[in-house]
């Protein structure tokens, strides 16, 4: 330190002026919208719970699960909506198109749903190529052709220059919720067990090597994909599973503590039995990111009973989106709400429902 400031009176510090700075993990109190609340953390969170749901009221709305579980006519139907602004649009291993469909229909599987119909609107910036809307229509209706879905209806609106990042894309879709299923988090029980269907953090690393230019040494593509095929051949073991999710915005690390605190169960995974690809790892260790809140596009997280769990893994394995499925842990009567790793040096930490994001703009 210099000498003169060792000499500095208190009298004569001038006061910090930090109204301009800003924080990777924003401080949870602040007056406007930060990034962090699209995070699917814990800022996410007390967005929905605190505003929106108790301005729209409702007693579906407060399932707060990945689609809605509705009445209607006499049958029991799924109904999800999800905007994808990723950035850069085409990424390795697919592009908006593909998020919008594969993500929607994600969503609406995570309540047993096979997604019949979709809904799309595109909002477009003034000035994007034309080519690159199609591009991105005929990546949506190919991956809509897929998942065995039709796009049914939409809508397009068009922003001004610089109010828009080239396309978003909106996408709800309705699916028939099977006789017999019933999925939410609430009915999760200790003694389920945890099994995930493949390879974590894929996506969100995929996305973070196109945008910033980085180079792990390895090709790394996202892992996005519909998971009604692989939904449907679980539930053909048995409709009695808990719960599924899919650990997207937040990655497992998030879904594990929405899981953990609606059901108001204790979490416990095996650090080292969590499927996590090498170049994932090697990219995370660079970074100093943790994978377990990397984002995900093609995976989801069951809570099984212990009975059927043997016979679901297997299914799973059985799917070519569920070939490399693993068990990672169960639920726990003790530390309700709370997730826990074991280590592999056989300590215990704490995995916590993440503040902000570690990856922006992801889908």
């Amino acid at each position: 330190m210099p000498e003169t400031a060792q000499h500095t009176t208190a009298q004569h510090t001038p006061a910090l002026d930090i109204t301009g700075w800003t924080c990777p993990a924003p401080l949870r109190d602040r007056p406007r919208v930060v990034m962090g609340h699209g995070g699917g953390g814990a800022l996410s969170a007390e967005l929905v719970q605190h505003l929106f749901a108790p301005a729209f009221g409702g007693e579906v709305l407060a399932q707060l699960g990945d689609s809605a579980a509705v009445s209607l006519g006499g049958v029991r139907l799924a109904f999800s909506t999800d905007s994808y602004v990723v950035r850069p649009l085409f990424f390795p291993g697919g592009c908006i198109g593909d998020l919008a469909v594969n993500g929607t229909v994600n969503d609406l599987a995570m309540s047993g749903a096979g997604a019949a119909y979709l809904s799309c609107g595109f909002i477009l910036e003034e000035g994007v190529e034309l080519s690159v809307v199609a591009r991105v229509a005929e990546a949506l209706g190919a991956a809509a052709r897929a998942a065995g879905v039709e796009v049914a209806t939409g809508d397009t609106k068009v922003v001004e220059t610089g109010h828009g990042d080239g396309v978003y894309v909106n996408t709800a879709g309705i699916g028939l919720i099977p006789t017999g299923v019933d999925l939410r988090p609430q009915r999760v029980v200790p003694g389920d067990v945890v099994i995930v269907s493949g390879e974590i953090g894929l996506h969100g690393v995929a996305i973070l090597s196109v945008r910033d230019g980085l180079e792990f040494g390895v090709d790394i593509a996202s892992d996005c994909a519909p998971l009604n095929g692989l939904v449907r051949a679980m539930l053909a073991v048995t409709p009695d599973l808990h719960v599924l999710r899919d650990p997207t915005r937040g990655g497992l690390a998030a879904a594990l503590n929405e899981i953990a605190a609606a059901s108001g169960t204790g979490v416990v995974i095996q650090e080292g039995r969590v499927p996590v690809p090498a170049a994932v790892a090697n990219a995370c260790a660079i970074l100093g990111l943790d994978p377990l809140y990397v984002a995900n596009e093609g995976k989801l997280v069951a809570f099984v009973p212990r009975e059927h769990a043997d016979a679901v893994l297997d299914a799973m394995r059985a799917h070519p989106l569920g070939r490399h499925a693993a068990v990672i842990g169960e639920a726990v009567a003790d530390h309700p709400g709370l997730v826990v790793a074991r280590t592999g040096l056989g300590g215990t930490r704490v995995v916590d429902l993440p503040i902000g994001e570690q990856l922006p703009r992801i889908c």
